[in-house]
């Protein structure tokens, strides 16, 4: 719905999402990894993020040591157009979590700009997804997929994922 223009209802939902994000960056220390997420998700949200990647990529340069650190790095470069370090970036995601390790293999095939394989990745991560309601701030979880998706239609390769968790 919301890549098709029908946003309605969810452009609300977006704007609820993208002010619990705020909040979150404001009461985060400034050196938190977990704000620089924040604060880029709720740009490419709201349907913006230059200004914001331009502030994480500042913050952290081109190297990020932890997988946290990676994943704000990855996503400022795929709104930046950086496809090699969202590659880079993703290569560190890797050694995170297993759901890091899905959203990286989100991040490598949007920056390959391979569709098949950004529509399997996105596919899992919406897939691990749905079996939490809730992120561990309380901000939905599934606004993971949907920034990706934001970001992929950008590039002509969104895979149009469906999610109960998902707005609209």
């Amino acid at each position: 719905m919301l890549l098709a223009g029908e946003e309605g209802e969810a452009r609300e939902r977006l704007r609820e999402t993208a002010e619990l994000y705020r909040r979150s960056w404001e009461e985060a220390g400034p050196t938190s990894f977990g704000r620089l997420i924040g604060m880029i998700k709720a740009a490419v949200l709201a349907g913006g993020g230059a200004e914001e990647a331009a502030y994480v990529r500042e913050a952290l340069g081109d190297e990020s040591e932890t997988p946290v650190a990676a994943y704000a790095l990855a996503i400022a470069a795929l709104v930046d157009g950086d496809d090699s370090l969202a590659g880079h970036s993703a290569h560190t995601m890797r050694q995170g979590s297993d759901p890091l390790g899905r959203a990286a293999d989100a991040v490598a095939a949007l920056a390959d700009g391979d569709r098949a394989r950004y529509t399997a990745a996105i596919g899992a991560v919406v897939a691990d997804f749905e079996g939490r309601a809730e992120h561990v701030t309380g901000v939905p979880i599934a606004d993971t997929a949907l920034m990706f998706e934001r970001i992929a239609a950008r590039r002509g390769i969104a895979s149009g994922v469906t999610s109960p968790l998902l707005p609209g």
